[in-house]
């Protein structure tokens, strides 16, 4: 593959240790490294150890020592509190300066562990840099999160001090977080020796005296501390993965490594420089939000957009366009799921004609397959690239993208390009040996992984080489499954566990929605493998409809068996699909396929704590009896 990417790709893996200092280089360093990389270290390598930092200080003061403080570093964007609020970057390292005060002032310091259980306000970005500003580890749990799964977190994290908020706000509904809280740490076998919490005029929360601090007073008398200076190689933050079950999986994340990477990928994936306006549509309880909400924008000198609201019914399927145009966003990345539903409600985007996205430059989508069908809808309407890309919560950045920033490369729908520079990305058999290129295996990431993925889990060194590198020496096992074509453009198509097998022939679930979503009337939809006594698996369809459709489900349904049929082959076996009014999801818009297909085959499932809505299971169940499966489903 010719082009700007190819050379500086190759120089990448080639000449690796230059290729990070380089990227190290654009940061300010306490104490230089003494290597770039340690390849001796266990569980895992460790990047620019020696080296001292402090992520706080790249994000925020060092843009105010370069004259940049009046420049604007956070927009917060409130539709369900109809509130718009603007943070400089002097403002902003001011509040957190104060917030790391106080939070000395109770004694919490380098090493010491701090659980953030916040809605999508300033001060969760606040409490998040606050705690890098002293050396201690924050780990953001959903605000709303349920006691018991708040309780296990507690439980592994061991926080010695918590931060929250009276209430969240989800559409019209204001959700206390105080009595969640309360639950928790009661069930909690660990108890933090403090909690700030931050009182929102919706909801206020009532205080436990000697445990509970009012946010605003205790930072309001707080002497502003200093940036506290931490090993490269020391942890950042602990991120919790979603669904987890049982003994929660806490994914580590180092300072030095994670910063290098983060300031890299702002501009050589997304495009964009210090003074650009850049919206991660997300929330900072996703590793989206930890990397491209808070840490990446503000490192690369960027305005951030803190948006706290939803892509529809706040107040309408204009929403992102009100906000792009508003603040003059030149990147927004997003999960497929949310236009999805802009798409769903507004099928022919007459409320974009509403706003002048001039300033727009480029749409990222993650978290979720994109369908071809979704990303040709945005392209036609935005007129701007639409770019897929592939990573996850252990990784921290992507590892595939098509790298705007350094060259755009030709779009393949359906794949997210190119392997990222230092990510060297092979699909593989069962084996571990390496596939010819389009035959569909495991993705896998040979080792060292480059800087800012995950070193380790916390505190369990096991558990991680056991989840991660066992599997495939050599390599991280990625969990994903699909294949690498001739040009090398590396193609996501589902999870391993949604690799079917049907009579025999290996079928990709992630293939068959493809089809399905370009039907022009279905606005997403979910196939999950289930099973069949005579030919062990075979795949079965859930689709949702975009609004205003109006002809009979069994016609629809007939259509998409004709396509699969006509793209895929008999030998995909889709002859049955169910109409649905909407999808289980989590928060961050992943479907739940797997409880899904639990239900389906009549087995007992645990309804995932990081689900955005557990009422919508009995309405999966009752789709599924329909047609003649959740025989003996139990909850």
């Amino acid at each position: 593959m010719p082009g700007c990417y190819q050379d500086i790709y190759d120089h990448s893996i080639t000449e690796r240790d230059a290729f990070w200092a380089e990227a190290a280089n654009a940061l300010v360093w306490d104490k230089k490294w003494d290597q770039v990389i340690d390849l001796s270290t266990q569980p895992s390598a460790q990047w620019f150890g020696g080296g001292m930092v402090n992520t706080c200080f790249n994000a925020l003061d060092r843009h105010v020592d370069a004259g940049r403080g009046d420049q604007n570093a956070l927009i917060y964007d409130s539709p369900v509190t109809d509130t718009v609020a603007h943070y400089t970057y002097r403002e902003l390292r001011d509040e957190v300066a104060h917030l790391a005060g106080a939070m000395q002032q109770r004694g919490v310091g380098k090493g010491d562990l701090v659980i953030i259980y916040m809605p999508m306000i300033p001060q969760a970005a606040m409490a998040m840099l606050a705690c890098a500003r002293i050396g201690a580890i924050h780990s953001v749990v959903f605000g709303g999160f349920a006691a018991h799964e708040l309780a296990t977190r507690i439980n592994d994290a061991k926080p010695k001090l918590m931060l929250s908020a009276s209430c969240g706000i989800e559409g019209s509904r204001v959700i206390a977080y105080k009595p969640l809280l309360d639950r928790a740490i009661d069930q909690a076998t660990h108890k933090p020796d403090a909690v700030f919490v931050w009182q929102r005029p919706q909801a206020k929360a009532d205080l436990t005296p000697g445990r509970d601090f009012d946010w605003h007073d205790i930072c309001a008398k707080a002497s502003p501390a200093d940036c506290v200076s931490v090993a490269a190689t020391d942890p950042l933050y602990v991120l919790y993965t979603s669904g987890t079950t049982g003994q929660p999986k806490g994914v580590v994340r180092d300072n030095g490594g994670h910063m290098v990477a983060l300031n890299w990928s702002m501009k050589n994936i997304y495009g964009v420089s210090a003074g650009d306006v850049f919206w991660a549509a997300s929330d900072v309880g996703w590793v989206v939000g930890h990397s491209y909400i808070v840490y990446g924008p503000l490192l690369a000198g960027c305005t951030t957009v803190l948006y706290e609201g939803k892509p529809v019914g706040t107040p309408d399927a204009g929403a992102y366009w009100r906000v792009i145009s508003q603040h003059g966003v030149k990147a927004l990345f997003t999960a497929p799921t949310a236009f999805r539903a802009i798409k769903r409600d507004d099928p022919n985007a007459e409320l974009l004609k509403d706003y002048d996205l001039s300033c727009f430059e480029a749409l990222y989508l993650a978290g979720e397959r994109s369908d071809p069908d979704t990303l040709q809808w945005a392209e036609r309407h935005l007129g701007v690239p639409v770019i897929d890309h592939w990573w996850q919560t252990e990784t921290g950045w992507p590892m595939c993208a098509n790298p705007r920033g350094i060259e755009l490369l030709p779009i393949k729908y359906g794949s997210p390009t190119v392997a990222v520079c230092g990510w060297e990305v092979h699909a593989v058999d069962e084996s571990g040996h390496e596939l010819p290129r389009g035959k569909i295996g495991a993705l896998v990431a040979k080792l060292p992984l480059p800087p800012g993925t995950l070193p380790t889990l916390w505190h369990n060194d096991a558990r991680f080489v056991s989840s991660y590198l066992a599997e495939y020496p050599g390599y991280y096992a990625t969990g994903d499954a699909g294949f690498i074509d001739e040009d090398g453009y590396i193609y996501v198509m589902s999870r391993t566990d949604d690799i079917i097998n049907v009579a025999g022939h290996r079928l990709s679930t992630g293939a068959m929605e493809e089809v399905l979503s370009g039907h022009q009337d279905v606005a997403e939809c979910a196939v999950i493998g289930v099973h069949d006594d005579l030919k062990g698996q075979v795949p079965l369809g859930f689709m949702v409809l975009k609004a205003g459709v109006n002809r009979p489900d069994s016609e629809i349904i007939a259509e998409v068996i004709a396509m699969v049929r006509d793209q895929i082959g008999p030998v995909a076996a889709f002859k049955q699909a169910t109409i649905v009014e909407r999808l289980p999801k989590t928060r961050s818009g992943k479907i739940l396929r797997r409880t899904m297909r639990s239900i389906a085959d009549g087995e007992t499932y645990k309804t995932p704590a990081t689900i955005d809505d557990p009422g919508i299971l009995p309405e999966i169940t009752d789709a599924l009896r329909d047609i003649g499966y959740a025989r003996d489903v139990a909850g």
